[in-house]
């Protein structure tokens, strides 16, 4: 158990690093996802052919996977379009919401009953996020795109549960990214429709920045988290998630200054869920440990 937890939190550290490669990277949001899988893709289908085992041994349909992938493509549009309307420290902290997500999804889904402590702490969560949306208005519609990221990223990790009881971690990982590589293939066209660019192609300090986004940020930190994963439950991961805001934030105060842009009703917000991370993770931890 302490070993998935390891897993789970260097998973989260990497992952904090995402929103501020989002804002250095130039191209939108549509195009940056689509980068980050075509390299990620790459790199997992030549690790595949290197290590075989990552291909599984399981006669599980295909299909499943690639259709939560493309759930992940959808949840990095939306993430990094927050960002983009607003800023780091924001879209982050929206991403949190995922806790109260799951708490209300994946009994639904699961066909069992409902938690009432994970229904309160994922309350709490959006509690504060409902207080940052109430001080920081000009950032509306980077928080509502940043709470749909989350909901996205919450039935992902609920349907990712199920999947590991039919495939092996690894090859879950380049299935589900390969399909939503795919997926957003298909949507790009319609997506540039209406949200066209000047220019396709990132330029070198782009690729530079979207190489460490793909090879550390997702297939490193995407294996590490389907480990842990396997042995925590959904709630916790995605409630564990929500330091993810804490390690961004802190970088995108050093990196942008983002501090200055901030108001008390953030700083209000983001205590709330911070500390509903602390005592869901220190609950769970002794729990465990008894």
């Amino acid at each position: 158990m302490r070993k998935a937890f390891l897993q789970l939190h260097i998973a989260i550290l990497l992952a904090g690093l995402t929103g501020v490669l989002g804002r250095l990277i130039s191209l939108n949001e549509g195009l940056l996802v689509w980068y980050r899988l075509f390299f990620t893709v790459i790199t997992l289908w030549l690790l595949r052919f290197i290590f075989k085992s990552m291909s599984g041994s399981s006669e599980a349909p295909l299909w499943k996977p690639y259709l939560a992938g493309g759930l992940v493509a959808l949840h990095w549009v939306f993430f990094y379009a927050s960002i983009k309307y607003a800023n780091v420290s924001i879209g982050l902290v929206c991403f949190s919401a995922v806790g109260f997500f799951t708490a209300v999804l994946d009994p639904l889904i699961m066909k069992r009953s409902f938690n009432t402590w994970e229904l309160f702490m994922g309350a709490l969560v959006m509690a504060g996020i409902c207080l940052i949306f109430h001080f920081d208005v000009a950032y509306k519609t980077g928080i509502v795109l940043g709470v749909i990221s989350s909901l996205l990223a919450a039935l992902f990790t609920i349907i990712n549960k199920i999947l590991l009881k039919e495939h092996q971690a690894r090859a879950l990982t380049l299935h589900e990214l390969t399909g939503g590589w795919l997926i957003l293939t298909a949507l790009l066209p319609l997506y540039l429709y209406f949200f066209p660019v000047p220019d396709l192609l990132p330029g070198w300090t782009d690729i530079g920045w979207l190489t460490i986004l793909a090879l550390f940020c997702t297939v490193l930190a995407f294996n590490l988290s389907l480990e842990a994963l396997q042995k925590i439950s959904p709630f916790t991961v995605n409630l564990s998630y929500n330091l993810e805001p804490l390690y961004g934030i802190l970088l995108a105060f050093l990196f942008y200054r983002e501090d200055k842009e901030l108001n008390s009703g953030f700083y209000a917000g983001f205590t709330i869920i911070i500390f509903t991370v602390l005592l869901q993770s220190f609950r769970v931890w002794k729990k465990k440990s008894t």
